[in-house]
């Protein structure tokens, strides 16, 4: 019989609509031990929290999180507001006795994700940060080559998040765009932690950074931009104590010819793989033999938690949306088991100390020691 769960969901904004989408179908997945439902939502914006009404599950809406905090029958929290205002809400649902599912940076900046860090350790709730992309069938398989050992000598890691839509300079300025709620680290904020996900899981830690920041328009309608709207981080990783490899992390949302590509790659001496959501059903693969070759795999629907969807066809967001929260349920009952992992708060923090120096190396022009 599959535990029932509630949840309340601060910000009620395209995440948290997803939210009760996946909770909606959650009887696709197959032989899970929990029943999420939508049980409570808190926006300050009237018109957001309406569209909730036609959640049959929903028994909770307010403007005052606090409301929300105070309800003893919600179980996990998950947070969606802009980066400035993580740090105080995340406390306070962790000081509520709530679990949480936080949406990424973990914080405007390092010393935010220090702080909530600090109180998760102390008061032993279960946390994880969001990340969906490397829930795809072919990001799986790209870890699980590079877990596997196979591919020889690691040469070299590269991995990506490419959104176009901030080419268009009539764009509307938005939170997004001003350092004061999206914080001086910027497009990493926003996109990073997709990129660093995978390469993190994989014990890819970052010893040094040299750093290529740009802006995009200073200013759109509405208001001023300055934030850093792409990013290219050249960083030196340690793998099994042989030579320094170079990863490659990117993050752009003015990026010519993209919507919204998600990407990783691994490369090896004896072998390699590759995924791109531009392609999501296909693989590559690269191997060296007499010959060297890279071989294209057609894939379907093979997510790591089964569903009743088949084989054959290939998934899309929001399944994958449904994958991530599947693992963070499946973790916070202890039967994760060898199943892909949320972002961990150790991780989350790993990503700010890397976008700090980043920064850094952005100012000085110069290669920056992480510690």
């Amino acid at each position: 019989m599959s535990k029932n769960i509630n949840v309340g969901v601060i910000g009620g904004g395209l995440m948290g609509r997803e939210v009760a989408s996946a909770f909606g179908r959650w009887f696709v997945i197959n032989d899970s031990k929990v029943n999420p439902s939508l049980y409570a939502v808190a926006d300050l914006n009237k018109e957001a929290l309406k569209w909730f009404n036609s959640v049959p599950t929903c028994k909770l809406l307010t403007e005052n999180y606090q409301d929300l905090l105070e309800c003893s029958e919600i179980d996990v929290v998950y947070v969606a507001v802009p980066h400035n205002m993580h740090e105080k809400i995340y406390i306070d649902v962790l000081n509520s006795g709530k679990d949480l599912l936080a949406e990424k940076p973990f914080g405007i900046d390092l010393g935010s994700a220090e702080r909530i860090v600090k109180v998760i350790k102390s008061s032993g709730q279960f946390v994880r940060c969001s990340s969906e992309f490397p829930f795809f069938p072919g990001a799986q398989r790209v870890y699980k080559v590079a877990k596997s050992g196979e591919i020889g000598r690691i040469l070299e890691v590269r991995s990506g998040f490419h959104h176009g839509s901030d080419l268009d300079s009539s764009k509307a300025a938005n939170w997004k765009r001003q350092s004061k709620t999206c914080g001086e680290i910027g497009v990493m904020g926003d996109l990073g932690m997709h990129v660093c996900h995978v390469p993190f899981r994989l014990g890819f830690e970052p010893s040094s950074v040299y750093a290529q920041l740009q802006k995009g328009y200073p200013e759109r309608p509405g208001g001023a931009c300055d934030t850093w709207d792409n990013a290219m981080l050249h960083a030196w990783i340690d793998v099994d104590g042989a030579e320094p490899v170079p990863m490659r992390l990117e993050m752009k949302r003015m990026a010519p010819g993209e919507t919204d590509t998600w990407f990783i790659e691994v490369l090896g001496t004896d072998g390699g793989a590759r995924f791109s959501t531009k392609e999501p059903r296909t693989l590559w693969q690269f191997s060296r033999g007499i010959e060297q070759e890279w071989r294209r795999v057609d894939l379907g629907f093979d997510t790591p938690f089964k569903t009743i969807t088949g084989g054959i066809f290939e998934p899309g967001f929001p399944d994958i949306l449904m994958q991530m929260w599947a693992a963070f349920f499946a973790e916070r009952e202890g039967h994760l088991n060898e199943c892909f992992g949320c972002v961990t708060p150790s991780e989350a923090l790993l990503s700010h100390r890397l976008f700090a120096a980043a920064v850094q190396s952005q100012q000085l022009n110069q290669v920056i020691e992480i510690t």
